[in-house]
């Protein structure tokens, strides 16, 4: 099976610990995680602060699923989480698959630390969450919530740690298999 996952830092396996925005180890990223349990061909396309692409997308066409985890920068950098939604909305509706290989996933919602100073974000990232469900219902695509997964996030409020690497893999594992 090819999947292609699509997200931001948190896809690409960033580790908020280091100095120069380095990545942790294959053993503690979620989407190598994945892979070596499930012996997929999976190819992370994460990128560090990116945000909802406002132009379509292509992606190979053999691809069996994509997985879409974005939406925490648009909210870092001010969106409303309906805005966030829209923009998820356009962004999968330009996608080149068929919508029975497209899986959603909410981000976590963020927590208070470093990098999460306004209180008001932490409600809005759980906002998002529920817009997402309703998106996908909408749209007829799958969808899954990694807030219900147990993922712990590093002192920034927005990075996954190890474990929670893991709680993610664990999580969209039983999702993709149930």
């Amino acid at each position: 099976m090819k999947v292609i996952c699509y997200g931001d830092s948190n896809t690409w396996g960033y580790d908020p610990r280091s100095w120069l925005g380095e990545r942790y180890d294959a053993g503690s990223r979620w989407v190598d995680i994945l892979a070596g349990k499930t012996g997929w061909e999976i190819c992370n396309r994460g990128l560090n602060g990116r945000s909802i692409p406002r132009e379509a997308v292509t992606f190979p066409t053999d691809t069996d699923l994509l997985v879409v985890m974005l939406g925490t920068n648009d909210l870092l950098e001010g969106a409303a989480p309906g805005t966030a939604a829209r923009r998820m909305e356009q962004f999968l509706a330009g996608v080149n698959l068929t919508r029975d290989r497209l899986l959603l996933i909410a981000p976590p919602p963020l927590e208070p630390g470093a990098w999460v100073q306004e209180e008001s974000l932490p409600a809005a990232s759980a906002r998002l969450a529920r817009l997402y469900r309703e998106l996908a219902a909408a749209m007829g695509i799958r969808f899954a919530d990694a807030g219900a997964w147990g993922v712990t996030l590093d002192y920034d409020g927005v990075h996954f740690t190890p474990e929670g690497h893991r709680a993610f893999a664990a999580g969209l594992y039983k999702e993709v298999f149930r």
